[in-house]
């Protein structure tokens, strides 16, 4: 009689928003993963604000190309990740694109940009000799046409703050996230206490736990302490995967 196989808890580091003029800060960061052997998921930003284009450096696409062949995952995080155009005086609006994040940049495109910023980006990514399993749109906003140029396209999933969606039908699948926001003293003090509380809440329950770091947290001795700690409590009682991983090894 053949014993049950006990698939363990997984947990995944995501780094968001790697972009050439960004990736020294998560540089410390990434040394003390892998010394701890873990496979990041990397969201790569093909122009990071119009001015950052990746394939024009080279030492940054031998590096992201280094770190897929050590077992990482690259993610296609948008194109451009900003949102400058007009916004409309309605308040919900006014409040997604102005107050939440400046950088939604899939929340109000129509649906011919988005796919077309969708196809430069899998086809840039595909003269890099890249794969493109998964898309996450900027801060997570993905509008309705964006949404439906997206379930178009030969793209796995994509991801929101409560889990990740198989496309082409956009099903749920639970994934809690823990990020910060750090960017002044008090938002880092209640991201402690947030994220402290949320871990609590989901390690015992959650099949996939995701780590969403970002640059700016890097320049924080709280949230580096923090995301360090946290990797090395989670390595106790999980294995670490990327999101594909996670897809691919069954949940």
């Amino acid at each position: 009689m053949s014993e049950a196989v006990v698939v363990r808890p997984r947990f995944c580091v995501v780094l968001h928003d790697v972009a050439p003029c960004r990736w020294h800060l998560y540089r410390p960061l990434v040394e003390a993963t892998d010394r701890l052997g873990l496979p990041l998921t990397l969201l790569v930003v093909p122009d990071f604000h119009r001015q950052d284009r990746i394939d024009l450096d080279p030492d940054f696409v031998r590096c992201m190309s280094a770190r897929l062949a050590r077992g990482d995952e690259i993610v296609l995080h948008g194109w451009f990740h900003d949102d400058p155009g007009p916004v409309s005086r309605r308040p919900d609006e006014l409040f997604m694109r102005r107050i939440y994040t400046h950088e939604g940049e899939f929340y109000r495109l129509p649906e011919v940009e988005a796919m077309r910023r969708l196809a430069k980006g899998q086809e840039l990514f595909s003269r890099l000799g890249w794969p493109v399993h998964g898309f996450v749109p900027p801060a997570w906003l993905l509008g309705a046409p964006a949404r439906r140029a997206l379930a178009r396209q030969p793209i796995r999933y994509t991801s929101n703050p409560a889990g990740l969606l198989l496309l082409p039908a956009f099903r749920h699948l639970p994934a809690p996230t823990l990020v910060w926001s750090s960017t002044t003293w008090w938002r880092r003090l209640i991201s402690l206490a947030w994220n402290t509380c949320r871990l609590d809440r989901h390690r015992h329950r959650a099949s996939l736990i995701r780590l969403g770091l970002h640059p700016v947290d890097m320049r924080h001795r709280m949230a580096r302490t923090y995301w360090l700690r946290t990797i090395g409590e989670l390595l106790e009682e999980r294995q670490p995967v990327t999101k594909n991983q996670w897809l691919e090894t069954g949940r």
